[in-house]
């Protein structure tokens, strides 16, 4: 009923938003230097925006600077499966090879464009490959079920797609995944074992320091979760009767934190039109185009996630099972290992992830390190200035010293 309702309204103001997007384009046309107008085209500008799209925005990374040259990037599916590609930013020929890195991506109501500058970034230096993950009201119901299990068996069918050599970079969310895979490969000797493990900013032990985002997870039963939040994907969509937690729900709980700040920002992006700062307005809308397109998480995959990672913290305690094997990072024993977290992270605390260097206790000292970036939160771990300049020369050295053992 919940989506339904949801589907309906946005049915609803579909027409008059698309209405507004063409007016405020001919008002801007023919009254651009009418003051009174180009508010009126703001405004229509601005509410045209403010909607929620379903479909994964587009990377736009076309080339990438190595070693002074601008150097053409090709995306390519390297292996689809049907809740997430394996996704390949493919460089143009050049002298340099470069590490094969997986960058894991989180399932977590975006879809995995938020780390956009991330992989431009890490492309300077590698050879980069992407979780892409799916809608999953896209997804049919036949496709079956996509839980904390078959994300992680899915990560590990990842790593073996890129091969023998490869690294593996995990941005919040899935780091608990990521270093559970890396666990079972390590103790089967797997050859496709990562040869370095980059975990940034994630929940590996949500005991420590516990946020706003843990509290609320242990505020309820899990059985509240289950009932409050979960939704069938409505006709017509190709995922109908799928049951999901939408990606709306994730969205409205995030902007619920800091309103005000939202609200600013539409207002400051109307300004900025009216004023004729067209580049600062574009810098705002394009932001928005990105956090307002949401993904829609399998039922199970967000039920187990809230369960076993935030409210009954297994990974940690040692009884964190995948398809009925438990998981032992003590099994790790040649892969590199780098924890990363930002000093102001209100989502996942100073202490949650470097908790992974006592859990990988078979990791030789030398080959374990952790960055504590001052002066950033959440999203500075993996985008922004501090990210370029600090925290991504401490992840490539990590890398490149992995392969150079190697």
């Amino acid at each position: 009923m919940l989506y339904r309702a949801y589907q309906n309204q946005a049915d609803l103001l579909s027409p008059w938003r698309l209405t507004a997007q063409y007016l405020g384009r001919a008002l801007w046309q023919d009254g651009t230097e009418r003051t009174a107008l180009r508010r009126m085209a703001a405004r229509c500008e601005v509410f045209s925006r403010m909607r929620l799209t379903h479909t994964r925005p587009a990377y736009g990374i076309d080339s990438v600077m190595v070693d002074g040259a601008d150097v053409p990037v090709h995306e390519e599916a390297a292996l689809v499966s049907p809740f997430g590609t394996l996704l390949h930013f493919r460089k143009a020929h050049t002298e340099a090879v470069h590490p094969r890195v997986l960058l894991v991506a989180p399932l977590s109501g975006h879809f995995a464009t938020l780390l956009r500058e991330t992989v431009r970034t890490l492309l300077r230096d590698h050879d980069v490959y992407l979780t892409d993950w799916h809608n999953a009201r896209d997804v049919p119901l036949w496709q079956g079920r996509f839980g904390l299990d078959e994300y992680t068996l899915q990560l590990m069918r990842f790593v073996e797609a890129v091969g023998p050599g490869a690294h593996m970079v995990a941005v919040c969310q899935p780091c608990v995944a990521a270093l559970a895979a890396t666990a079972l490969m390590a103790e089967d000797d797997h050859p496709a074992t990562p040869r370095s493990l980059t975990l940034m900013a994630g929940p590996v032990d949500c005991r420590i320091n516990p946020t706003a985002v843990n509290k609320l997870a242990t505020d309820r039963p899990i059985d509240w979760f289950r009932r409050n939040l979960i939704s069938h994907v409505p006709w017509p969509h190709a995922g109908a009767m799928r049951r999901v937690y939408p990606g709306f729900l994730q969205l409205t709980a995030f902007m619920s934190m800091n309103p005000e700040r939202h609200k600013k920002q539409f207002e400051d992006m109307e300004r900025l039109l009216v004023e004729g700062e067209l580049e600062k307005a574009r810098t705002i809308a394009e932001f928005y185009d990105e956090y307002l397109a949401v993904n829609d998480l399998p039922a199970e995959f967000y039920l187990e996630t809230v369960e076993r990672v935030f409210q009954t913290y297994d990974l940690p305690r040692g009884v964190l099972t995948v398809a009925g094997r438990t998981v032992n990072p003590a099994a790790i024993r040649r892969t590199a290992l780098l924890t990363v977290e930002g000093e102001r992270d209100d989502i996942c605390a100073v202490g949650q992830t470097v908790a992974a260097q006592d859990l990988c206790s078979s990791i030789r000292p030398y080959l374990k390190t952790h960055h504590l970036q001052a002066g950033v939160g959440h999203y500075g771990v993996f985008s922004g200035s501090k990210w370029n300049t600090q925290i991504y020369p401490r992840v490539r050295e990590t890398i490149h010293a992995a392969d150079e053992l190697h």
